[in-house]
């Protein structure tokens, strides 16, 4: 087998950290190695690109990339590489983050970026497990387990909610 991928988490600004703390967590929690770093489309796009660029040879799988506002981010890092791309919009104070949103996923034919939900960390790092999962059974076991504990915590809430219901209507 070979050595697993490493997750790249890549966010556009220092401030960003509380919501992508959200996506190291999850990755840990997985065992996936990654690393974290503070690059900018606009402020850095020369280490962008070239991050970017050395991707895959570098042992990365999955670059997740967090910005706010325009948003460039992860379409900059996308254009530079064929390692899959996911954005995380983050939420600022002008627009709720539609903007981000926006900006994340209206990318160009060819240059596709995978964008989870404003502000949607662990979900990027569970989508990012998920393609790493295609070659490492470990992790696909990892998520199937997840799936199932969750198909069983509905089970049991709505078990608990049954119970409530009929106490109600005693």
């Amino acid at each position: 087998m070979s050595e697993q991928k490493k997750v790249a988490v890549i966010m556009g600004s220092d401030s960003d950290f509380p919501v992508v703390s959200g996506a190291i967590k999850k990755l840990s929690e997985y065992g996936v190695p990654f690393e974290t770093h503070v690059m900018s489309a606009h402020r850095t796009p020369d280490a962008a690109e070239m991050f970017s660029r050395e991707a895959r040879e570098n042992g990365f799988g999955v670059i997740i990339a967090a910005a706010g506002k325009a948003a460039h981010l992860a379409g900059v890092l996308a254009a530079n590489t064929t390692v899959p791309v996911i954005g995380i919009p983050i939420k600022s104070s002008t627009l709720d983050g539609l903007d981000a949103l926006l900006a994340t996923v209206q990318m160009p034919s060819g240059i596709p970026v995978a964008t989870v939900a404003i502000d949607g960390a662990a979900n990027a790092a569970i989508l990012a497990v998920q393609i790493l999962s295609l070659s490492d059974s470990r992790l696909a076991q990892m998520l199937a387990e997840e799936k199932e504990n969750m198909k069983n915590g509905v089970a049991e809430k709505d078990k608990a909610i049954q119970q409530k219901v009929e106490e109600l209507l005693k």
